[in-house]
């Protein structure tokens, strides 16, 4: 980082400081999130703000090799005791936590002491992809649904807050507030809210938001994670957005929409391929579709992550893509007739929010951008459930299976380098061993408050 752009983020923080004044803020908190898909904090009162942007704030290096019980793994390139980063605030995505009273947030670039981006900053590498996709000419737009479990009270056993049936407006009608207050909270933190609705599972409640940028749709999630997590307090209720909250029940997923886009056009649409695809539409898709195993490293990175991938759960259990197939792992959406130049998309069904959004980012967008490279091309479409054929091929069904497509993919490899793809593995070995032996039921207990 050099002295302009320490400069033009302290003037970001001059610029907002009377703002935040203006609406009762006193400190704010400033995020990134680790290996394991969990948001990590350092904050600064107001009065510190302007330097914290220009030279940011200190924090270990080591919470890349954290676990999810905070147990801490020692590798090559992370864990152990030494070493520091200044933690700087991207403040042109600042918002104001109405559900905090008195905080803001803002998401957190991590750079080391002598000004270069950190090579496990999964923000960065995101970035970095988005810019690798510019030099072609190409732009994403990205988006990912936020599901969430209510549960009354504050113990660690999940009690359901609704009791209605699936997407009945019962459950609606149950916590009317309590919905009327994430989106009313969403809102004023400046997101999008495009739907809110009752899921399937126990207590399960979904949001979805405005496609927009993939480092925009990164922050956003977070934003919307921590904005539920807030208000569901609020309420006496606790939030869970585990893969896996009951062995037994439907877990939460986080499914990623992506369309790709160059000069203006949606390149998901008016094509002459199947569905209206265009040829480099269809290449970006095939690109994705054929990486999923591998992907899943990443987008469906816990222990936990295998129970919920399942088939018969809706959850992209099968390497295989189809039009509004919610059984394949990519399902395509053309959107409404009129309006596809606008919505069609794909649907990345088989990741969940034990993902790290930034590396999700990265790592889809680096496999869309190898399948334009390759001029690949897609399969036949899965037009039933795939499980009814019997030749469609599932996906890993254990976390040690995606890992090892992970770690031998050189796309990946070259997106993430070595230090992130070392400290990825690092991280996950260390999950299945601390998993080791246990039982679904008991997977789930252990996972289920950790996201």
């Amino acid at each position: 980082m050099d002295q302009r752009e320490r400069a033009r983020r302290a003037a970001s923080a001059r610029k907002a400081t009377g703002g935040l004044v203006a609406r009762g803020v006193t400190a704010v908190a400033v995020t990134w999130v680790d290996t394991s898909g969990i948001s990590r904090v350092k904050a600064v009162p107001l009065s510190r703000l302007e330097h914290a942007a220009a030279w940011g704030i200190g924090a270990s290096p080591v919470f890349d090799a954290f676990l999810l019980d905070d147990s801490i793994m020692s590798g090559r390139f992370a864990g152990g005791p030494v070493g520091d980063l200044r933690l700087h605030p991207d403040l042109d995505r600042l918002a104001v936590l109405t559900a905090l009273p008195g905080w803001a947030w803002a998401p957190a670039d991590r750079y080391d002491q002598d000004g270069m981006p950190h090579q496990l900053d999964a923000r960065y590498l995101a970035r970095r992809e988005v810019d690798r996709l510019a030099a072609g000419g190409f732009s994403v737009r990205a988006s990912f649904e936020v599901e969430w479990a209510a549960s009354v009270g504050d113990g660690d056993d999940f009690v359901p807050a609704c009791t209605g049936p699936a997407y009945g407006m019962t459950r609606l009608t149950e916590r009317s507030g309590y919905l009327r207050d994430v989106v009313g909270a969403l809102t004023a933190a400046g997101i999008a809210v495009e739907q809110i609705h009752p899921e399937y599972a126990a207590g399960q409640y979904e949001v979805s938001v405005a496609a927009e940028d993939p480092i925009g749709a990164a922050d956003t999630t977070v934003l919307v994670r921590e904005t539920i997590r807030a208000v569901s307090l609020n309420h006496g209720l606790r939030a869970t957005f585990s893969p896996k909250v009951l062995a037994g029940g439907v877990g939460n997923g986080a499914h990623v929409h992506l369309s790709l886009w160059r000069d203006g056009a949606n390149l998901m649409a008016g094509g002459d391929g199947r569905y209206g695809l265009t040829g480099t539409g269809e290449a970006f898709a095939a690109g994705i579709l054929s990486r999923l195993p591998a992907l899943l490293a990443v987008g469906a990175p816990s222990v936990a992550s295998y129970l919920r991938l399942v088939p018969s759960h809706w959850a992209g259990a099968f390497a295989c893509w189809g039009l509004e197939n919610r059984e394949a792992a990519i399902r395509f959406v053309t959107g409404s007739a009129g309006d596809r130049s606008r919505a069609a998309n794909l649907e990345v069904k088989c990741f969940d929010a034990a993902a790290n959004p930034y590396l999700a980012v990265a790592v889809l967008l680096a496999a869309g951008r190898a399948g334009v490279a390759e001029g690949g091309t897609l399969p036949e479409p899965v037009e039933v459930d795939p499980r009814s054929l019997g030749t469609v091929t599932p996906l890993p069904s254990s976390l040690g299976a995606a890992l090892q497509a992970f770690e031998t993919d050189a796309v990946l490899k070259d997106a993430l380098g070595e230090a992130m793809i070392d400290t990825i593995a690092l991280v996950r070995r260390g999950e299945i061993a601390l998993f080791e032996g246990a039982d679904p039921e008991e997977i789930a207990a252990r996972t289920r408050w950790k996201h």
